[in-house]
This record gives structure tokens, C-alpha cells and sequence, in this order.
């Protein structure tokens, strides 16, 4: 029966389609199946694949990599690819980096780009390679070098990735000689290909002329390129460029439209830096209480110093009620980073007994970390009133403020 276009055999056609496309679905895969049991790579891996994305059988990943592996010891390169991958990413089978290396060789070796990108990564994250994979590369050869030599291979196949991946290896010297120009050129063949990491890359090394001319218009260009595709740390660098009037006419109204692009997405540096406009008032009319709304949104993500400024909010009562606790509360969390500004500002609370219990060691702490975070007046304070608090205290004690401050270290909080 031939479907026709008139409206009366509309859901006749319609019913029949949707009786014959499962059975045509099931047919085709009894035969591929049948082609894998009989040893047909490309029908093993496409069995494979099948399995891991569960269409038309259930899921199962051991099952996948059942299929992957009889294709690949026939020299199927996708296939060794995808048990790479496997075993790359501990994926129906235990996570082997090793035997992700290995797999993803015999794979490299046939030129598939993928596998190149994904060994050379291995090399140069640093993976636990077994001795046996490390003799198959030559005794000779270090981790770093391999990683260059992988990723140039994929690179020059225009595998973005890898491009972008070279490009790091000139920039910090890791397996060849640093060279920025040459990390300059494979970054920005990677940013033509919209990775926005390597567009973020590039717009960083033009605004600092490492590499390349400086040159603010054209770093603009690229971060621009990466905003538009969503990434949310070009999205707030473009606002600041906007802000300032760097390498663009200044125009506030358009920092904060991308300011708040970052923001929308949850990003604690796209909320801290609306709450600036709004407490500011640039770019939009000023609001020290949205301004708030967005600071403290920042602050509980862990944004240092997001709470650094929510508790100067709250020591001076702007946007909030002043309230001396939650100022220490938020200026202890920044400080607990490394936020010095924070540091000296909860050493004086602790000094005083403002918002805290009065606690001249802890005070004597925070104020010697203040000082050797610091310069200029701002040390000079913080030594002061290091010094001053210092009057304080007993030897013993002093002792022991002395110490904790040496072993002390930040403790970042999860973002």
C-alpha cells in the first residue's frame, strides 16, 4: 500500500510505519549480530556501540567491551580506541591507564587522530604507565616528549585538542624547548576551530604580549568568540573589558549584559562581579540590596573574595543591617584562603572582640598572615597591629601564635 498525501490516509500510513520500523530495527540488528558472531570487526564494534548507548538492547558496558575487544584484536582502530576509552575512564572494566595506553597505541598507529589526542594526554597528565608500555615507547623517551610527539601527530591531522594540547607544551617548556611564538600558533589554529579554551588562551596572551604583539582590540575579539559560546569566565572578562573601556569603546550597559550571561549561570565569579555593578550602580541603577543578593549567592559557593566583601557589607551595614557576627563569620571564611584583606580584618575583630569572642592569639595570627601576604601600607598595618597584639600576649603563648602562623596553609573551599 503506497502512502498517500490526502488527509484520509494520513494515520493509516502513519500506523503502519510505526508497525514496521521496530521490526526492521530488530531484523537489522539479528543480522549484525549474526556478522559479529561470525568475526566481522566493523559489525563487532557497531555491536559494541549498541550496547553502550542501550539502542534496540539493554545496556550493558561489559557486554560493550566484550564486543570492542574482539573487534580490536582484529585491528579494528575504533575499536581499539573505544577500549581505550574504557579502560581510560573505568567504564565495564577497572580503570587501567596503562592498558588505556595500550590500546590506544595500536590505535594511534593506524593515525587515528582521537586515540593520538588521548595518549598523548595520558603522557602529559602523567599517568601511571606500566614498565611493559613504557619499554614499548623506548627507555629513552620521556613521558613529556611522548605527549608532544602524540599530540603534534593528532595536531597536524586539525585535531583542535591537541592542537590546543601542543600549545601548552611550548608555552611552560614541558617535552620541548618553551617557545610562546610556536605555542601562539597552535593555540590560535585551535581557537579557529571555536575551542573556547584556546580562544580564552589566545585573548590572555594578547593582552599580555606573550607570544604575539600585545594588542587589546584583538584579545577583545577572541574573548568575545568565547563568550558567545557560553563559557561564563569570558563571558565576565568581556563585561570587565566592556567596564574599562580595554580594547572596546566602554560601555557599562554591555558589561553587565555579559556579566549577568555568567551570572545566570550559576558562576560565582559571574555573581560576584554583578553584585559590584549593583553596588556600584554602573551600568545598571545602584541597588546595595540586589547587589547583596548577588555578593551572597558568590560568598556560598566559596568565592573568597565574594566573602571578603559580604563582610565588609555587614560590618558597615550597606545593603544589610550591620550585624559584627556575620561580618567576622564571612571575613574567617575568606580568610581561611588566603584572602589577606580578610586575614587582617578578622586578626583586628579577634584583637578587639568584635563579632568573636577576644582571642589575642588568634588575632596575633591572622595579623602575621596579613602582614606576609601584604605590601606597602598594607603590611605596614598589619605589622602593627601584629606588633601591638603582641604586647599582649606571655612568651608561651606568643610561641604558640608564632608556630601556628608558620604551619598555617589556605584551605580553598570547594567551587
Amino acid at each position: 500500500m503506497a502512502c498517500r498525501s490526502a488527509p484520509a490516509w494520513v494515520a493509516a500510513c502513519l500506523t503502519l510505519l510505526a508497525a514496521v520500523t521496530p521490526l526492521r530495527a530488530q531484523r537489522g540488528l539479528t543480522e549484525l549480530r549474526e556478522r559479529a558472531e561470525q568475526g566481522n570487526p566493523t559489525a563487532q564494534f557497531n555491536l559494541a556501540r549498541q550496547y553502550l548507548t542501550g539502542t534496540g538492547v539493554p545496556r550493558d558496558d561489559q557486554e560493550a567491551v566484550r564486543w570492542y575487544r574482539l573487534a580490536a584484536e582484529q585491528g579494528h582502530a575504533g575499536a581499539q580506541h573505544s577500549l581505550g576509552v574504557r579502560y581510560d575512564t573505568g567504564s565495564g572494566v577497572d580503570e587501567d591507564d596503562a592498558e588505556a595506553a595500550r590500546w590506544y597505541r595500536r590505535a594511534a598507529d593506524q593515525g587515528h587522530w582521537e586515540a593520538q589526542f588521548r595518549l598523548g594526554r595520558l603522557y602529559a597528565d602523567g599517568a601511571d604507565l606500566s614498565p611493559n608500555t613504557e619499554a614499548e615507547v623506548g627507555a629513552q623517551a620521556s613521558a613529556e616528549v611522548e605527549a608532544v610527539r602524540w599530540y603534534r601527530l593528532a595536531a597536524d591531522q586539525g585535531h583542535a585538542e591537541a592542537q590546543y594540547g601542543l600549545s601548552q607544551m611550548y608555552f611552560n617548556g614541558r617535552g620541548v624547548t618553551a617557545d610562546r611564538a610556536e605555542a601562539a600558533r597552535w593555540v590560535e589554529r585551535a581557537a579557529a576551530q571555536g575551542h573556547a579554551t584556546a580562544q580564552i588562551t589566545l585573548a590572555s596572551m594578547y593582552e599580555t604580549g606573550a607570544g604575539v604583539t600585545a594588542d587589546a582590540s584583538i584579545a577583545f575579539r577572541w574573548y568575545r568568540l568565547a563568550a558567545i559560546q557560553g563559557d561564563p569566565s569570558a563571558q565576565v572578562t568581556l563585561g570587565y573589558l566592556y567596564d574599562a573601556g580595554t580594547g572596546v569603546a566602554e560601555d557599562d550597559a554591555e558589561a553587565v549584559r555579559w556579566i549577568r550571561r555568567a551570572a545566570d549561570q550559576g558562576t560565582a565569579e559571574g555573581e560576584f562581579a554583578l553584585g559590584n555593578m549593583y553596588m556600584s550602580g554602573r551600568g545598571v541603577a545602584r541597588d546595595p540590596i540586589e547587589a547583596i543578593r548577588w555578593m551572597h549567592r558568590a560568598a556560598e559557593r566559596g568565592f573568597a573574595r565574594a566573602q571578603f566583601n559580604l563582610g565588609m557589607s555587614y560590618d558597615t551595614g550597606t545593603g544589610v543591617e550591620r550585624n559584627a557576627e556575620e561580618a567576622a563569620r564571612w571575613f574567617e571564611r575568606a580568610a581561611q584562603q588566603g584572602e589577606t584583606s580578610a586575614q587582617q580584618n578578622i586578626g583586628i575583630m579577634y584583637a578587639n572582640g568584635e563579632g568573636v569572642s577576644r582571642d589575642f592569639v588568634a588575632a596575633h595570627v591572622w595579623l602575621s598572615l596579613a602582614a606576609a601576604g601584604s605590601t606597602g601600607s598594607a603590611r605596614a598595618s598589619a605589622l602593627k597591629g601584629r606588633d601591638t597584639v603582641a604586647q599582649q600576649l606571655p612568651p608561651d603563648q606568643l610561641a604558640v601564635a608564632e608556630q601556628r602562623a608558620r604551619e598555617w596553609s589556605p584551605t580553598p573551599e570547594p567551587r
